[in-house]
């Protein structure tokens, strides 16, 4: 499965107003400029997410969006399934072998897990302890 720029983008602009959480509207412009994304493209996704109860638009001079409940309330996989559809790694049928519709399963449950025990909070707080999976080759 590979997250589109939708899902990332729809991320970054949560994670965003995760951060400002409590101090007001947040434009998309200021989002845009921080990270470098087009704004236009912002407002496209901001729309579904919108619409699906996890950002509110405040109008006005001073207005913007703001997150509709707490960091801790919002999972990446409410974000992402909102923005990139239901999560599955593969279309399986009712045809397919019954190991490999197992295995489909277990990858899908496991990818699920994993978006849905991540909140917001979870990603905006995350401290990089320097535990990369960089590895070094000697030939």
């Amino acid at each position: 499965m590979k997250i589109s720029t939708k899902g990332r983008y729809g991320l970054t602009i949560m994670m965003e107003l995760a951060t400002r959480y409590g101090e007001g509207p947040t434009s998309l412009k200021s989002i845009a400029e921080k990270h470098q994304l087009s704004e236009h493209y912002l407002e496209q996704l901001v729309a579904p997410l919108r619409n699906a109860g996890l950002v509110k638009s405040i109008r006005g001079a001073y207005g913007g969006y703001i997150l509709s409940k707490t960091a801790e309330d919002i999972s990446a996989g409410d974000v992402i399934r909102v923005l990139e559809g239901p999560i599955s790694p593969v279309d399986f049928t009712e045809e397919d072998d019954p190991a490999k519709r197992d295995l489909w399963v277990r990858i899908r449950d496991s990818i699920a897990e994993v978006l849905d025990s991540t909140t917001l909070y979870d990603l905006i707080s995350f401290k990089d302890e320097g535990q990369n999976d960089n590895y070094m080759f000697y030939i």
